[in-house]
């Protein structure tokens, strides 16, 4: 059973310029983010005073809202500035996860119509206590019906709020008893988890899908990077399910859960079953790199 941290219900919530008790965070009824799934957001971790590719995350969330063409966007230092007021109410410096959030705003009426939004963005800074939401010590996973929306749909890259298939692929992983859910493209490549982005190792070669069908994850690019920085082999290309039950290594990569070794898919173990060497390796060398890269909170 999921647990929660004791400390968060004390936590102070930002919401368009204000910071309220965590049972009194609310937006209206009249909200895209309620009206519609109409909003766009980033996952945010903080480690040891610092929070890993904070101007990365904030530009993915200005192109996301650019390219549902919200009006009266906050800048994205008017959105860090928000963040380090979040932190600072609740003297968050580590172990700690924001979901960051902004909606298209209120509208004067229920409806669908972006012409009824007309008082700009809402924006929400949901600051918790909240370590990586997997065990380092690994997952199972099952293969997913629902399918990952193809760019012909809803393009991958806007990083948006209505995330349906993925919540019907979270189902069929709890359903089945597993930790997460793989999901493959409408080629029946593999995509990505849920939740998380995926890697495969074989012969020392890491190897990712495209980010045609799946979120091009920031810790998912860190991954490519670290593997670019230390000589480690890395290609993206498309991936099938047999590649990843015979790989020698499987891993997800996310700001919620970090770097996870894959135990079992679909029934099928994994390598020898335990965690890889070079999974182990790369566990470290992001956290590292997370911490070194990230910007410094200033207080």
């Amino acid at each position: 059973m999921t647990t929660v941290d004791p400390r968060n219900q004390n936590i102070l919530v930002y919401i368009n310029g204000e910071l309220k008790p965590r049972n009194e965070a609310r937006v209206s009824v009249f909200d895209s983010v309620v009206q519609g799934g109409d909003a766009v957001w980033e996952g945010l971790r903080v480690y040891r005073g610092r929070i890993a590719a904070l101007s990365a995350h904030l530009t993915r969330l200005q192109n996301s809202a650019k390219a549902l063409a919200f009006a009266a966007v906050p800048s994205s230092q008017e959105v860090r500035a928000a963040v380090f007021e979040t932190l600072k109410a609740n003297d968050m410096h580590d172990e700690a996860h924001i979901r960051l959030t902004l909606t298209r705003g209120e509208k004067i009426t229920s409806g669908m119509n972006p012409k009824l939004n007309q008082s700009g963005c809402s924006l929400i800074v949901l600051a918790e206590w909240k370590p990586p939401v997997y065990s380092d010590d690994g997952i199972r996973l099952v293969t997913a019906s629902t399918r990952r929306n193809t760019p012909s749909c809803l393009d991958s890259k806007i990083h948006h709020n209505n995330l349906l298939n993925n919540i019907l692929a979270s189902i069929e992983a709890n359903v089945a008893g597993v930790d997460s859910a793989i999901m493959l493209d409408l080629n029946g490549f593999v995509s990505e988890t849920n939740d998380t982005n995926l890697f495969m190792v074989r012969d020392g070669t890491v190897r990712t899908p495209h980010a045609d069908a799946c979120l091009p994850g920031l810790t998912r690019q860190m991954v490519l990077d670290i593997c670019h920085d230390q000589g480690i082999p890395a290609a993206e290309r498309n991936l099938s399910l047999t590649e990843l039950y015979t790989a020698d290594e499987v891993f997800t990569s996310g700001t919620m859960g970090e770097l996870t070794p894959v135990l079992e898919a679909d029934g099928r173990v994994i390598g020898n079953g335990a965690v890889g060497d070079l999974t182990r390796r790369l566990q470290g060398l992001h956290r590292e790199a997370a911490w070194r890269d990230g910007e410094e909170i200033p207080f």
